[in-house]
């Protein structure tokens, strides 16, 4: 484990849980901490739940439910950590403010990483004083205990050998970390996810199709290739012998012409009706606890599947 052995998790809701669950599972020492009344039983039955996966997907040498540890006092959670995964608030003011406490509480070699799905590393270490240079950006997908992407962002003070380390760590317990490398709201994945949304919302605003058929335009399409491999490889595939090359060169126009009738949506009380009411209608009858369990099941099959494959560019050594 590349010089990490115990880790700090700041906020143990359910992306802290899941990260709690993921760590363990690694091998290492973990102490949470959230001021929340009933946070450390919530934990501690949150990891529990998470465990026959763990187990599943193989623990590493020495994991062990036992190596969690749970405080109230920030400054004993990250004192004496290699790093801090954080997973408050999404409020800029707010993370601030924890990091700036973090920054002077924790040794000087700490990984200081925030959860944060939109904000970047340089605005929040803003108030840091000590060492803004260990501040990065860690950005997981929901649940992180089963889905492996980290997007790991540094910023302007940003020791580029922090994101080194980071990159080795997340890479050591199992996740797929991309280094981005320009801080952006949102970073890489939630901004394709809010371009997708934008069309997908303008689509049904616009009366072409409803919220259900939306839905099924993707996971029975588009989305199950993607599932497999990203964007550009898929459209690789598409393009016969001469792979990317010719779908750029053959399909690359046409699509250009598609940009051009993208439309942007009007945030209206309306299209939020809309959509709540056509998600109420697609879910009609169907049991919404199962409907999460059956996705998280064909997921750690799919992962397995895909661990098991000898020719996709993830699997890939590096």
């Amino acid at each position: 484990m590349p010089d990490v052995s115990r880790v700090a998790v700041v906020g143990a809701g359910v992306i802290g849980a899941s990260w709690s669950a993921q760590f363990l599972a690694a091998g290492l020492d973990v102490i949470a901490t959230d001021p929340a009344e009933g946070a450390e039983d919530r934990l501690r039955s949150d990891v529990a739940s998470h465990w026959p996966l763990m187990e599943r997907f193989g623990l590493k040498p020495g994991a062990s439910l036992d190596r969690l540890s749970f405080t109230t006092d920030l400054g004993e959670a990250v004192a004496n950590v290699d790093l801090v995964q954080e997973n408050g608030p999404e409020r800029l003011d707010f993370k601030q403010d924890l990091f700036s406490q973090m920054d002077a509480q924790a040794q000087s070699n700490t990984i200081l990483a925030s959860s944060s799905s939109g904000f970047g590393p340089t605005a929040i270490s803003e108030n840091c004083a000590v060492a803004p240079s260990r501040v990065i950006v860690a950005h997981p997908f929901n649940p992180p205990h089963l889905i492996p992407l980290v997007e790991v962002v540094g910023g302007d003070r940003t020791d580029t050998k922090t994101v080194d380390r980071a990159m080795d760590f997340y890479a050591a317990i199992g996740k797929q970390p991309i280094r981005v490398q320009m801080e952006l709201p949102g970073h890489i994945a939630n901004r394709l996810q809010a371009a997708l949304w934008r069309e997908a919302y303008s689509l049904v605003e616009r009366g072409a199709v409803s919220v259900n058929d939306l839905d099924k335009a993707i996971s029975a399409g588009p989305g199950l290739r993607w599932s497999v491999l990203g964007p550009f490889a898929n459209q690789h595939l598409s393009g016969g012998r001469d792979g990317l090359a010719h779908v750029l060169e053959h399909l690359g126009p046409p699509m250009v012409g598609w940009w051009q009738t993208l439309q942007e949506p009007e945030w209206t009380e309306s299209l939020k009706s809309t959509l709540v009411t056509g998600m109420d209608e697609e879910l009609d009858g169907i049991d919404q606890a199962g409907m999460m369990a059956d996705r998280d099941r064909l997921l750690e099959q799919l992962l397995s599947a895909k661990a098991a494959a000898q020719h996709l560019p993830e699997n890939k050594p590096s």
